[in-house]
């Protein structure tokens, strides 16, 4: 998800109900514009109490920025206000007909606990393992792809689309720059207690992250965001719900195809799903919740896992209640 530029009240402190995972507070503020221009950067998928500890952060609304693109996969001439992005850039991507992701071979190597450069190793890993199978994919499709920048932060910072850590929020991805932000420590600290062995659940936060540079490679972000600026909140809410969910979904889609070399076993499978599941803005009101259910939140990283083709993920054409 991007999370808004402005500042946010801090989220408490998660907790853990009984089913053994977190449960996030609710939502500190509604959704707010920032400055013409700027898009507003997404984090992790259920991060209003961090990025592995509680539920969804807010989405910011946002002018479409210089990346919109006027056909999948091409750069539009810029004169002025940036072109409409067409619907189909969503509902009908031609990464949907590459099928399913070729599988790499992906071999995650073990984190250690409390040490910075074994975690830092392990997200260089798998977003090495991402950028080779979404360079393939893209490739696949006939559209050109741009591996995003990352910012493995272990000390406060500052970006285009704002400072980090801000509260509660461990991980972004920021389309202003391409780059995902993820913090060493951060990503732990707001685990909610999640021990780093489950390390299928940090891979899950990592693939959505990159999911959301997908989406900005095939136009489908920059579209979202279009739909956003005339909608009510109800309206963009639902569209938030859509581009988080199938953020989810991509995340699945890639554990789902290297589930043999991470390796994704049982016990790991179990811990990540349980984790989302635990994430569902379901206490919300409707303009709050812009990540889903708890129900869907998990159901879209399962439909990716097992749906194995791209096409899978398409939250643009289904009812509203898939993405509820």
């Amino acid at each position: 998800m991007i999370p808004a530029m402005v500042r946010r009240t801090p989220a408490p402190e998660v907790r853990r109900h009984a089913a053994g995972y977190p449960q996030g507070p609710p939502f500190a503020q509604r959704y707010a514009l920032p400055p013409r221009n700027r898009r507003p950067r997404r984090s992790a998928g259920g991060t209003a109490a961090g990025i592995l500890g509680g539920i969804a952060a807010l989405l910011t609304l946002a002018a479409l920025g210089m990346a919109a693109f006027a056909e999948p996969g091409t750069m539009p001439v810029r004169i002025g206000r940036a072109p409409e992005v067409p619907r189909q850039t969503a509902t009908d991507n031609p990464l949907y007909r590459t099928g399913p992701l070729t599988p790499t071979g992906c071999r995650l190597p073990r984190i250690q606990e409390g040490v910075d450069e074994s975690m830092r190793h392990f997200m260089e890993t798998l977003t090495q393992c991402l950028d080779r199978s979404w360079q393939r994919q893209f490739a696949a499709a006939g559209m050109p792809f741009r591996r995003p920048e990352r910012v493995f932060w272990d000390s406060p910072g500052r970006g285009p689309c704002g400072s980090y850590p801000s509260p509660g929020t461990a991980a972004f991805y920021c389309p202003e720059n391409n780059t995902m932000y993820v913090g060493l420590r951060h990503i732990v600290e707001t685990a909610g207690g999640e021990p780093v062995s489950h390390y299928a659940v940090y891979a899950r936060v990592i693939a959505h992250e990159y999911g959301h540079h997908v989406q900005e490679q095939a136009g489908i972000l920059a579209y979202g965001h279009q739909r956003m600026e005339a909608a009510s909140d109800a309206d963009r809410a639902e569209i938030s719900r859509r581009i988080e969910l199938q953020a989810q979904c991509l995340a699945g889609l890639f554990l789902g195809a290297e589930r043999r070399t991470l390796p994704m076993t049982r016990a790991q499978y179990a811990a990540m799903i349980a984790d989302v599941r635990g994430r569902g803005d379901d206490r919300q009101s409707d303009g709050q919740r812009d990540h889903g259910s708890g129900r869907n939140y998990a159901g879209w990283v399962v439909k990716g896992y097992r749906g194995g083709s791209v096409s899978a993920c398409n939250t643009w054409t289904v009812p509203s209640a898939d993405v509820d």
